[in-house]
């Protein structure tokens, strides 16, 4: 669901980069506890290189930034930027969702199915596809 502004990479609720920005934006953690709140809120154990991995992607991209630490663990807090990338994907995601649910309770044969009738006007709009060409993993 990327939009044309929107940062590469975020596309899917359970993409490595949304999981730790929705963690993130609940306040700065290091590693292994954005590990265990991801698995805590979403139901899904990301290992140490798809979450280690996304997190230097995260950071190179401005989205993410380190806190100063005593200790030998690095907390990181969401940026401003990484704060706008994620509202932009849950926008997009509210948008998927709210389609979806406009197509399940419609009431017409075949609602939800391929050929099945497009929503009025007044219906919520997928981002136009072929926008969301690259990403962060």
């Amino acid at each position: 669901m990327a939009t044309s502004g929107q940062p590469r990479g975020l596309r899917r609720a359970n993409d490595p980069p949304v999981l730790i920005l929705t963690s993130l934006a609940d306040g700065p953690k290091h590693g292994h506890a954005l590990a265990r709140d991801i698995e805590e809120f979403a139901a899904v154990r990301l290992g140490p290189g798809a979450l280690y991995g996304a997190i230097t992607r995260l950071e190179q991209r401005g989205l993410i930034e380190p806190l100063d630490s005593d200790d030998r663990r690095r907390p990181y807090r969401i940026t401003e930027a990484g704060t706008a990338a994620l509202a932009e994907v849950v926008a997009d995601m509210r948008r998927l969702a709210d389609t979806g649910a406009a197509r399940l309770g419609s009431g017409q044969p075949g609602a939800g199915h391929p050929g099945a009738a497009r929503p009025g006007p007044g219906a919520p709009r997928l981002p136009k596809p072929g926008l969301a060409d690259g990403g962060l993993a």
